[in-house]
């Protein structure tokens, strides 16, 4: 039960409120019809009446979607200035509303396939953080606000009371206008009162009091029992010295009640929306007690950035409930100060989480504050939702006292004056996972020659979300002073896992003013992934700023994803994602999680793409879309899909195993095979413009599987117009493809290798009702087997104007034997015309059969030994001729032994370097290629 103080001194018992599990993170939900996109580039010329956003492929991609409205998210927003580098351009970001029976996520991958937006991401809802009142918490002692000894309030109030042209914007749950301790702290907007005009023209009617963005009107009182936001102000704005209650930490600091949670059916979390308005209606504060874990958003970083970088708010965040070191949003974006909570005795919660994104701590147990089911009602409540705003009074003050500092520079003050409580006993355990330590607002006050830099921007090559085992990489850093010049600055790159070796890790700066920034692109950090790593593993990097004149030392971090669930392949002019899934591209329908495909580094070429396999009747297994508003999941892994540190026939190698259920526990929805995939890369013309994908496919069932089908399904959208595509077939090298038939820049494609017959089936993704594959409504697995066994009949779609296209290049083999194995193998080529495609297809398919058949099958009476060796070697041969040839591991041939007759040869490869070899041996009977070790 939650203790309440009333004015009279009495005490009563009211219901707590409801608590989130504190043992689990608090998670963010999609909000259901509703995305959000950013255009690459703002549309020349006025918007055609008619359309949405101008971009002729966007606005069709919407119609298609059934958007009924389609409006800038941020009308008002103002655009960067030319003297704010990392400022960002709200007036791209655009919001559609959709059926809500259509899938959010299918939404925005149809978005993106427009090559016209910079992003498309679902709307998230998340839960304002609040756990339990701690049972210790003494909330009736006429010192109950402990905290305000702890953070040193009562000696700030001293130097700076802040002001009432300061204000903090409480981006919560609503608040109570009449409360004694608030009334008169709310920020009122006095140019538009309340008379059914929008007088400030702001796009806001009668925002006198501020707004409610959840249920878009301008009533920011927050719905019975739902007090969250009304503690959460008092923490930060209750009214001083008016002899009622308590006293916020800001002072004379005034506060905007921004409502972010829903009070009707129709509403929905404005969390982001609210943070925009905020900024520009002059909040110089901005406080978000909610979060969730679930990744980043970009979306909701620029938010961040526009409000910090462009408006220039100091933005505090709680760092969550959760005990547990995980990342939290919106705590963890750039531009945040994540607060984590403390206890009384300065030691960490037990409920607290903690993280190298915390940048300091404050109580956040048994804080007494405004309750807000009366006017007059007080509780002690606890929660990292209370810390942050004992922070965000305190950035009040700040920038008050001190006008000219900018919010970078407030909160790096804020960061450096903090008193370090990692040796408590509570603590040594969390050490550099609390922040800095413990707010003290008197110090960040008074030591006025504090120095503090910033890492503001890093550029890694190669830039990846994540980074595979053997990888290296550089990353060049900006550096900015925020407070008093430095004279001597080093900034040393340290890695605290055992999985990342620095190289280089030293940028000696030198000396910089206030604001002024330096890099270091001439010497860049140099780092090394080790070769074998964990799967997903963070390793944290530590940026350890240092000044040896003064003995000023800082600390900021970064985490870099190592050895992820997929592998990428990016020897040559293409870079291919391979899921241990057996999904190409992407890891998963409208996934952000694999790099895709891309040709010379530019812009994404496929959708989606992954491997389909079906036998007779209705089994098909994968693990693309489906016509359920969501991606099969009949594929997973046995060995994750992998980079071979030493590649032994091409310059990368990749290899996995995946598998589908047995029919018998499906209901013959499924084949029943397992799968070792294996991915070649070469970086040396003419091999540059293709990988080689090979499956080997092992009957794991009782029957023989006749026929059986497998082939790769390519939703391909290359660059200028991806809804204006043509996919053709080359029969000769069994090679679909695709090109724009206005302005054919680019040309990409699967071939099909080896194992089968070849098939082939193009798919006009806009079809019309009543075709035999129509994307528009799914991907069923009818559509799917009718795509693998139908030859070569469907070869084309969109033959005059182009379409928006996708293919299925498959091969059909008669059957497969139980527990017997076969090879299938294709190219996945692009290139900038039709000639240099079918010249990578011509040498992919010469590569394939020269130097990727070694298999463990012998032919009958070939033997080849030592192995290995050191210079000769004996061949035993069957009677008759034969032909030897020594290729290098490359295919290249090095010479070739005429053998007229007889069952022996020997060769001689001591004029070779050490290394692997492949020897080649045509007989009567076939061919077969087996590996050599050269040795010294």
């Amino acid at each position: 039960m939650a203790t309440l103080l009333l004015a009279a001194g009495t005490v009563h018992a009211q219901q707590a409120l409801s608590p989130m599990t504190s043992s689990a993170a608090a998670s963010k939900t999609i909000i259901a019809g509703r995305v959000v996109f950013k255009l690459k580039a703002a549309p020349t010329g006025s918007r055609p009446a008619g359309q949405a956003t101008g971009v002729a492929a966007l606005d069709a991609a919407l119609l298609r979607l059934q958007a009924r409205e389609v409006h800038p998210k941020f009308p008002h927003s103002q655009p960067p200035g030319p003297d704010q580098p990392g400022a960002v351009h709200l007036e791209l970001i655009f919001q559609a509303e959709l059926p809500v029976t259509l899938a959010v996520e299918e939404a925005c991958r149809i978005l993106r396939k427009t090559g016209a937006v910079e992003y498309a991401e679902p709307l998230y809802s998340y839960l304002p953080l609040y756990q339990p009142n701690d049972p210790f918490a003494d909330s009736t002692r006429t010192d109950g606000q402990y905290y305000l000894k702890n953070i040193r309030a009562y000696q700030a109030w001293n130097i700076s009371k802040g002001d009432t042209s300061v204000v903090i914007g409480i981006v919560d749950g609503g608040t109570r206008l009449t409360h004694e301790d608030l009334a008169s702290q709310v920020q009122l907007n006095r140019r538009d009162p309340i008379d059914g005009i929008d007088n400030d023209q702001d796009g806001y009617v009668d925002n006198y009091r501020g707004w409610d963005f959840a249920d878009h009107d301008n009533d920011p009182v927050r719905e019975p029992g739902s007090v969250h936001g009304i503690l959460v102000a008092g923490c930060a704005a209750a009214a001083p010295d008016n002899g009622k209650g308590i006293a916020g930490v800001g002072f004379r600091c005034r506060f905007m009640p921004l409502k972010i949670y829903p009070s009707t059916p129709t509403g929905s979390f404005g969390g982001y929306e609210a943070i925009v308005y905020a900024a520009d209606h002059g909040c110089k504060v901005i406080n978000l007690s909610w979060g969730g874990v679930g990744g980043r958003s970009q979306f909701e970083q620029d938010v961040i950035t526009y409000a910090a970088v462009n408006r220039d708010a100091v933005l505090v965040a709680a760092a969550g409930n959760t005990a547990a070191e995980l990342d939290f949003y919106p705590a963890s974006y750039d531009h945040v100060l994540s607060v984590a909570h403390l206890q009384p005795s300065d030691q960490r919660s037990v409920n607290g989480t903690y993280s190298r994104n915390v940048d300091l701590s404050a109580p956040g147990i048994g804080i007494l504050t405004t309750w807000g089911d009366k006017d007059t009602d007080y509780v002690a409540i606890g929660g990292s939702s209370f810390a942050a705003p004992l922070v965000s009074g305190a950035a009040g003050l700040l920038r008050a006292h001190f006008p000219r500092y900018t919010a970078a520079q407030i909160a790096a003050q804020l960061r450096q004056t903090t008193d370090n409580v990692d040796a408590l006993p509570g603590n040594v355990a969390y050490a550099g996972r609390l922040g800095t330590g413990r707010l003290n607002i008197a110090r960040a006050l008074t030591a006025t020659s504090q120095q503090s830099a910033r890492v503001v921007s890093r550029t890694a090559a190669p830039e990846r979300r994540a980074y595979a085992p053997g990888d290296t990489l550089r990353l060049t850093v900006a550096v900015q002073n925020l407070l008093s010049p430095v004279t001597n600055l080093t900034v040393t790159l340290t890695s605290l896992s055992p999985y990342v070796t620095v190289r280089q890790g030293t940028f000696a700066v030198g000396g910089l003013t206030t604001l002024e920034q330096r890099s270091n692109p001439q010497a860049p950090f140099r780092l090394a992934v080790a070769g074998s790593v964990p799967i997903n593993t963070r390793a944290v990097l530590r940026y350890r700023f240092q000044d040896a004149t003064t003995g000023y030392q800082e600390d900021q971090y970064e985490t870099l994803t190592l050895n992820p669930d997929y592998v990428v392949l990016d020897a040559n002019n293409l870079l291919l994602t391979l899921s241990s899934r057996g999904n190409i591209g992407y890891d998963g329908l409208g996934s952000s999680f694999g790099e895709g495909v891309s040709y010379r580094r530019g812009a994404p070429l496929l959708a989606e793409g992954g491997l389909l396999i079906a036998a007779a009747g209705p089994a098909v297994s994968d693990n693309v879309r489906n016509d359920r508003r969501g991606a099969d999941q009949d594929f997973y892994a046995l060995a994750r899909a992998t980079r071979l540190a030493q590649p032994l026939r091409a310059d990368q190698e990749a290899t996995g195993i995946l598998r589908d259920s047995l029919p018998t526990l499906t209901k013959g929805r499924s084949v029943g095979v397992r799968v070792r995939q294996r991915a070649y890369a070469w970086a040396a013309t003419p091999h540059r413009d293709y990988v080689i994908l090979e499956y080997h496919l092992t009957n794991l069932t009782a029957d023989t599987l006749k026929p059986l089908r497998v082939g790769l399904y390519m939703d391909w959208d290359l660059p200028g117009e991806p809804a204006r595509n043509v996919a053709a077939w080359d029969s000769v090298r069994r090679l679909g493809y695709l090109y724009d038939p206005r302005q054919a820049t680019t040309y990409a494609g699967v071939q099909q290798l080896t194992g089968g017959q070849a098939t082939v089936y193009a798919i006009d993704n806009q079809a019309p009702a009543g075709t035999a594959v129509r994307l528009a409504d799914g991907f069923s697995a009818a559509e799917k087997l009718l795509t693998l066994s139908s030859g070569t009949r469907q070869r084309t779609a969109g033959p005059a104007t182009g379409t928006d296209a996708s293919q299925v290049v498959g091969a059909t083999l008669p059957y497969l034997a139980p527990r017997d194995s076969t090879v299938v193998a294709f190219a996945v080529l692009a290139a900038p015309s039709l000639a240099e495609l079918q010249a990578a297809a011509d040498a992919a398919s010469s590569r394939y059969r020269l130097v990727l058949p070694v298999r463990s099958a012998s032919l009958l009476g070939v033997a080849l030994y030592p192995n290995p060796t050191t210079g000769r070697l004996q061949v035993d041969l069957p009677l008759g001729p034969a032909t030897i040839r020594v290729l290098s591991v490359l295919g290249q041939e090095l010479r070739v032994y005429p053998v007229p007759g007889g069952r022996s040869a020997q060769l001689d490869l001591s004029a070779y370097p050490a290394g692997v070899y492949l020897i080649q041996i045509s007989t009567a009977s076939g061919t077969i290629t087996q590996r050599v070790m050269r040795q010294l």
